[in-house]
């Protein structure tokens, strides 16, 4: 492969006030040392994933989206912003887009050898039932994969592995808010890949590696989240490094790093078995009954 494609990535930035454990004041100053990651490090593109603000209203929303989008501006490197649930609530897409100057449908760029999808699924939490899957956005996902002649690294707001909140201060016990209740129905659409792929989101304010199905599932930590570092906050954003190898790394006070031969990232597994009682004749069947 040709040089390494590099994304610098951040997410639920949380700008506002204290919101629990999400230091929101020190939002703006934390993207300012994000800012300067970007300039030292001089990526081909910049991520943000969503959850720029904590909502409180419609006329204050407004303002701190602008505000955050001001932080971005000085920022050389093409940018792709994606809403999160906070966005959301009290704002819509359209308010968004004015505001950071984009058109926010899916897009896919390609960044050396990988294609960088984003996708923008709905991202509204709609309460109490959760976030909602959209079948348009799911039929553009299994498409744009359908077409796919290169690595992928799809990004979204919510995580869709499924993986477990055991210990997460948000999610332990609302893990329904963590994920879209019928995320299976875009696994089972990323099992159909034929080329590499990994996925990574924000939305659960914490680091996580989650393989499924051979395609890593990646969640970044928030940038103002405090419930890991000791009341700190985390001040984490990412740099991912694609080419014939995968290189993740967070920086800020919750650390992380994990890496990966491309190749192996293509490799589906093998199906789940069924209920061992109806495995009939085997071991564990007999063990079942």
């Amino acid at each position: 492969m040709s040089r390494a494609a590099r994304i610098c990535i951040v997410t639920d930035i949380h700008h506002g006030k204290p919101s629990f454990s999400k230091a929101g004041p020190a939002a703006l100053g934390l993207l300012e040392e994000f800012r300067r990651f970007v300039a030292e490090t001089r990526p081909d593109l910049v991520l943000d994933l969503g959850d720029r603000i904590s909502d409180e209203a419609r006329d204050s929303d407004l303002a701190l989206e602008r505000e955050v989008a001001e932080a971005f501006a000085p920022i050389a490197a093409p940018r792709f912003h994606l809403d999160g649930n906070h966005d959301r609530d009290y704002l819509a897409v359209a308010d968004n887009d004015a505001i950071l100057g984009r058109s926010a449908g899916h897009e896919t760029v390609d960044v050396g050898d990988w294609r960088l999808v984003v996708w923008r699924a709905d991202a509204k939490l709609h309460r109490p039932q959760g976030f909602a899957l959209q079948d348009a956005d799911l039929a553009w996902l299994a498409a744009t994969i359908a077409v796919a002649d290169r690595p992928l690294a799809i990004v979204s707001h919510v995580p869709v592995s499924g993986h477990s909140q055991v210990g997460n201060y948000w999610f332990e016990n609302n893990a329904r808010f963590s994920t879209y209740p019928t995320a299976e129905r875009v696994r089972a659409v990323l099992r159909t890949a034929r080329v590499p792929v990994i996925w990574i989101s924000g939305h659960v304010h914490w680091n996580t590696l989650t393989m499924v199905d051979g395609i890593a599932h990646i969640t970044l930590q928030s940038l103002t989240e405090t419930f890991t570092t000791a009341g700190e906050p985390a001040g984490a954003f990412a740099l991912v490094e694609l080419s014939d190898e995968v290189l993740w790394r967070v920086h800020g006070t919750d650390g992380f790093a994990w890496s990966a031969r491309t190749e192996a990232l293509a490799r589906r597994w093998l199906s789940p078995l069924p209920d061992f009682r109806e495995v009939v004749g085997s071991k564990m069947h007999q063990a079942a009954e």
